[in-house]
């Protein structure tokens, strides 16, 4: 099995018997083990992952709501063109109603007409111009309605954006505040038990990965041993190639990214627009039954879903982890999986 190794070579967890003491601080009531450590990282680096996942959520709706904005002040310019040409062309109808005497009653103008014929003829014209007026005037009361609509439509728009903005600035500020004091934690750690605390991690890694092979829906899994079509393949190989790149929250390549950033990327090269954060892909893709997954599909981690990999096949996925890791190989079942999905 290609991660036996990670689970041979942190076979003896010493650090999970070892005690810190964070350096300059021996005073210190209580002192942690490395264990405790870990998951006090494990569970910073998991909010600020589903912090991530926000921001990046609030980010997209931005986009899609500067775009509709941009829209938006397009159809105002054209309806405002629209008004003036239409209160212009009602002006003019006016005036020339009032030339040619409007005012006065239609018998009036009759009998004082020296060419009755010449003003039947105008009288014609003149109801024309009427009908005119009044379609012209119709059209303008409609214009205005939709410029009322624009208006009404702008201020809830530009009220949303303003409160998105405001989300997102939380957002990354419970992002970086998680890294922060996860990195000022290992920072009290010295080189020798930086290195114990990986080996712990590589081992409860394994020990899950073992565990989810050795279940049912592992040995489903290989009796199924489906394999990728043409587009998943594409995907696999995108993937494939990010390998060693560097994990950055809120990225979507292509020298960084985050989890659902390499998901969404590694389908987009395949052809496939897929949404953009772990909890969009999980309730917006079809689900498939782990026994069943082939390369190519999505396994989605975490009961918040906030963690999202890429399914290569012989129970492994390639995943962007989290902060100060690159894009890795790991296995399917070393985390918690919540299910499974298949894009295309």
């Amino acid at each position: 099995m290609r991660l036996r190794a990670a689970a041979v070579a942190s076979t003896v967890l010493v650090c999970a018997a070892g005690l810190l003491v964070a350096p300059g601080d021996a005073q210190a009531a209580k002192p942690k083990s490395l264990a405790e450590v870990r998951d006090q990282v494990d569970q910073l680096y998991r909010q600020a992952e589903a912090a991530t996942q926000a921001y990046d959520a609030v980010t997209e709706r931005i986009g899609q709501q500067q775009a509709d904005l941009v829209t938006l002040a397009r159809a105002v310019v054209a309806a405002q063109s629209k008004q003036a040409q239409l209160t212009q062309r009602l002006g003019a109808l006016a005036r020339a109603q009032y030339r040619t005497g409007g005012g006065l009653p239609f018998a009036a103008r009759f009998l004082l007409s020296s060419d009755p014929q010449s003003f039947l003829d105008g009288a014609r014209l003149a109801e024309k111009g009427a009908q005119a007026a009044t379609a012209t005037f119709t059209a303008l009361r409609t214009t205005r309605s939709e410029l009322e609509g624009y208006a009404n439509t702008a201020t809830r728009e530009w009220e949303s954006l303003t409160a998105e903005q405001t989300s997102k600035a939380d957002a990354k500020r419970q992002i970086e505040q998680r890294l922060a004091r996860a990195r000022a934690l290992l920072g009290t750690l010295q080189a020798g038990q930086r290195e114990r605390l990986q080996r712990l991690d590589e081992e409860a890694a394994y020990r899950s990965q073992l565990g989810w092979l050795k279940s049912d829906v592992g040995a489903e899994l290989g009796r199924a041993a489906g394999t990728a079509d043409a587009l998943a393949a594409r995907a696999v190989a995108f993937a494939s190639a990010q390998l060693g790149k560097a994990y950055e929250w809120g990225a979507q390549g292509p020298s960084t990214y985050d989890c659902s950033g390499l998901t969404q990327a590694a389908w987009a090269a395949a052809g496939v627009t897929l949404p953009r954060t772990s909890q969009e892909q999980w309730a917006g893709l079809p689900h498939v039954p782990l026994g069943q997954l082939r390369p190519g599909d999505l396994i989605v981690y975490y009961a918040d879903a906030s963690h999202v990999a890429i399914y290569i096949g012989d129970g492994a996925v390639i995943q962007a982890p989290r902060p100060g890791r690159t894009v890795d190989i790991a296995g399917a079942g070393s985390m918690p999986i919540l299910g499974a999905v298949r894009p295309g």
